[in-house]
């Protein structure tokens, strides 16, 4: 009787909104219709948002309000050929009043829609977009229907999306549930309705809730209870009134604030409840899961930083520093102020990045670890610091008087051994090896403080074997003895520095082009011809032999800032094909070919990721893994996140990881299974088999 009265009472709210006048002042909730792209191309499509900020203590309806309350409904005054979607909506709140469940959003939302424009418009066609949009706006005590013209103006063009606008529009597709890719099941027994969604037993979750979008499936306002078994989450809710005779059940599963997955389920079996998942409050800090997974972030972040030790472009700064200690004989005061102040480099950069990183992710970006080697002038500055650490190892010049990036490799004391930690940590970003994927993917979900901790014990890694060097004389007994054999092994160490550089330069190239990577080595050869003036003037003794550094930087300088930030062309599918005749990922892609009944091989990388490139010639692009993905039918997508490529980033957030490599297989009927980041061929057939 009582949902009966609520159904009522929405029928004659519709009609209230109806007879309402089409004025946006007075409103409880003040709408705004924004578009990605103000120049949509013609054939094309873009999104539209509808904005809605409610006043202090008002809310609004998610497209199933629950006992009571209205969607928002739009009626469209659109130019001929233009068609405009569903909305789109993002995960929604609970609210409890006088008993009654409501999905609400006691916040400002966002309302997405899908504008698809017909072709053959010719460019700088006026597209006046136009419509009245309806809603109802509540308090704990009264309802409000409200209604207001939404209006604005779009162009035909080049369909380029607005990059002012591209932090909120980042932000607000964040908030609206992903597809789960799988299948949910569900029955009804008795009084109960049981639901089993197939989510992996390593992914944590939080403030698990159920919002069903099939009216009748559940009792909006009973509790629900949630439990864990394997890899399925069950959902135990007293059932609705028209549970028994459903075939479907569509909805949305809460897994945290503001995250949650869009599933669709089927009649089948539900395996018995398993292990409570305590649902933490909104916005409660960490609890006792929370915790766990810090911890094991920051073991695993202490361990990744580690093994990035042995990178080409790292081990030979360790090595210098290491024989800088040989060098200092027994001073174990000196070697421990050393080592801490090489640490002290070490996590500050960690930090620096880390922090960065979390504050883009706050304001809507969909960026990721090495989020900085995405843009050609970073990988610039990266290829000028490695050639000139190169060119310092092969003996060309010395600059112990200068602190900057380039010397800091040969400088000794503390305030070298400081800049040296942050140099290794700069450079290493290209890297994500073992054990850094998922620490570092754990970290963005944490609250700020766990996820800086997870970023130090980065660098407290990288910093580990110098630390122990300065710390256990032991080990460093255990250092040969200076002698002329330590100038030898410094000029072999040149090498993998010029070839971290060659890498460099490659790597510019597939970001900016041929005209990109040949500034780039402009500017190096600038810095390499005025750092060989400074060596000349140094063999000669003369005072200030560093000034010629000065105008060949100010050169190299204004070649980075000319270096193109758009590509010349589109690598990515020229890359990515490999032997396994890959297609470009998309999460439509994926969702076609698992609705075929294939099984899925996806794997994301980057130019800029040396353990991608590395996995991709020793694993992915052989022979034999090619034949026996063909033998077993294994469809094979590839995602290429070397220019930040923003719908990529949203999907690593969702798989939980904040960069690449990111080795995925999809097999029918049965939860994704993610694949170890050092792959091998054995590893690859075995999935086939």
């Amino acid at each position: 009787m009582i949902a009966f009265g609520c159904r009522l009472m929405t029928m004659l709210g519709l009609m209230l909104i109806g007879l309402a006048p089409a004025s946006a002042q007075g409103l409880h909730i003040a709408p705004r219709l924004v578009a990605e792209s103000a120049e949509p191309a013609a054939g094309g499509a873009t999104t539209l948002a509808l904005v809605m900020k409610p006043a202090p203590t008002w809310h609004g309806y998610w497209k199933n309000p629950g006992d009571s309350g209205i969607e928002t409904l739009i009626d469209w005054k659109l130019p001929d050929g233009v068609t405009a979607g569903e909305l789109a909506y993002p995960v929604p709140h609970t609210l409890i009043v006088a008993g009654l469940m409501n999905y609400v959003y006691e916040g400002e939302y966002a309302q997405l829609i899908q504008l698809k424009l017909p072709a053959g418009l010719a460019p700088g066609t006026t597209l006046p977009i136009r419509g009245t949009a309806k809603w109802l706006a509540c308090t704990k005590e009264i309802c409000v229907p409200e209604k207001a013209d939404i209006a604005i103006d779009l162009k035909v063009g080049d369909g380029r999306a607005d990059a002012a606008l591209a932090g909120d529009f980042a932000r607000w597709r964040a908030a609206m549930p992903k597809p789960l890719g799988s299948e949910g099941r569900f029955v009804v027994k008795g009084e109960t309705f049981r639901l089993a969604v197939p989510i992996p037993a390593k992914l944590d979750v939080a403030d698990v809730y159920f919002f069903p979008l099939t009216d009748g499936a559940i009792d909006y306002a009973a509790p629900q209870a949630v439990s864990r078994n394997g890899d399925n989450l069950i959902v135990e809710v007293k059932a609705g009134g028209g549970a028994a005779g459903l075939n479907e059940v569509d909805g949305v599963l809460r897994i945290g604030r503001d995250n949650g997955l869009a599933l669709s389920a089927k009649p089948g079996d539900v395996p018995a409840a398993g292990a409570p998942v305590t649902a933490s409050s909104e916005g409660a800090g960490i609890g006792a899961g929370g915790v766990r997974t810090a911890l094991l972030a920051l073991g695993g972040a202490i361990l990744g930083g580690l093994l990035l030790n042995v990178m080409p472009c790292v081990f030979p700064i360790l090595s210098l520093k290491a024989l800088s200690l040989a060098r200092a004989g027994g001073d174990g005061r000196g070697a421990r102020h050393e080592a801490l102040a090489y640490t002290a480099g070490a996590v500050a950069t960690c930090l620096a990045l880390g922090g960065v990183l979390l504050a883009l992710r706050a304001g809507g970006e969909a960026a990721g670890w090495a989020f900085q080697l995405q843009d050609p002038r970073v990988i610039l500055l990266l290829l000028l610091l490695t050639a000139a650490i190169a060119l310092n190892l092969a003996g060309l010049f010395e600059l112990p008087a200068v602190a900057g990036g380039q010397a800091l490799a040969a400088k000794g004391g503390t305030h070298g051994a400081f800049w040296t930690g942050a140099l290794a940590a700069f450079i290493a970003t290209p890297c994500t090896g073992p054990f850094m994927g998922a620490a570092l993917g754990a970290a963005l979900v944490l609250p700020a403080a766990a996820a800086l901790a997870v970023f130090a014990g980065l660098g407290l890694g990288l910093a580990l074997p110098f630390l122990a060097l300065g710390f256990v004389p032991a080990l460093r007994r255990r250092l040969p003895r200076p002698g002329p054999w330590m100038d030898r092994l410094r000029r072999i160490l040149a090498i993998p520095m010029f070839l971290t550089a060659l890498g460099l330069a490659w790597l510019l190239g597939q970001q900016a082009g041929v005209d990109g990577m040949t500034l780039g080595l402009s500017a190096a050869l600038l810095t390499g011809f005025g750092l060989w003036w400074v060596g000349r003037r140094q063999a000669t003794g003369r005072a200030a032999a560093w000034w010629p550094l000065a105008p060949a930087a100010a050169a190299a300088l204004a070649l980075m800032v000319a270096v193109p930030r758009e590509p010349a062309v589109a690598a990515a599918s020229q890359a990515s094909e490999g032997a396994l005749g890959a297609q470009p990922f998309s999460e439509e892609k994926l969702a076609a070919l698992q609705a075929e009944g294939r099984p899925v091989f996806v794997y994301f990388t980057a130019d800029w990721c040396l353990s991608c490139k590395v996995n991709e010639k020793v694993a992915i692009d052989r022979a034999e893994v090619a034949k026996a993905f063909a033998d077993a039918n294994v469809a094979v997508l590839v995602g290429d996140w070397t220019k930040g490529d923003a719908a990529i980033g949203r999907f690593l957030n969702q798989q939980g990881r904040s960069g690449v490599p990111l080795y995925l297989f999809y097999r029918p009927g049965r939860p994704v299974e993610t694949l170890p980041q050092v792959l091998t061929p054995g590893t690859l057939t075995a999935l086939a088999a």
